[in-house]
């Protein structure tokens, strides 16, 4: 699956806000996904999310030796999944 250029720009935005290197940014993997809920398969404790079925994206890349899992769900606001849950009902590449 194609990695829209406003998601790509989105997550070197935020790696640099989070202070990483991305000169060597490399894009392992895209596949689109539909997330059970809210948290987009990243949920984290003590929060509620809406239960529903959301069409996104989960986009790996990899910079300064370390991989970084990112979510997208209907809009091009990345979020970096730190700890992946059982959050993804179907895929399709």
């Amino acid at each position: 699956m194609p990695l829209p250029q406003a998601r790509l720009e989105a997550i070197r935005s935020d790696l640099t806000g989070r202070g990483v290197a991305i000169a060597d940014l490399v894009v392992t993997s895209t596949e689109a996904v539909t997330f059970n809920d809210s948290s987009l398969g990243c949920p984290k404790p003590g929060v509620q999310y809406t239960q529903a079925l959301v069409p996104g994206m989960r986009v790996v890349v990899q910079a300064g030796g370390r991989d970084y899992d990112y979510r997208f769900g209907r809009g091009d606001t990345p979020t970096l999944c730190e700890q992946p849950g059982p959050g993804a009902t179907s895929t399709t590449r």
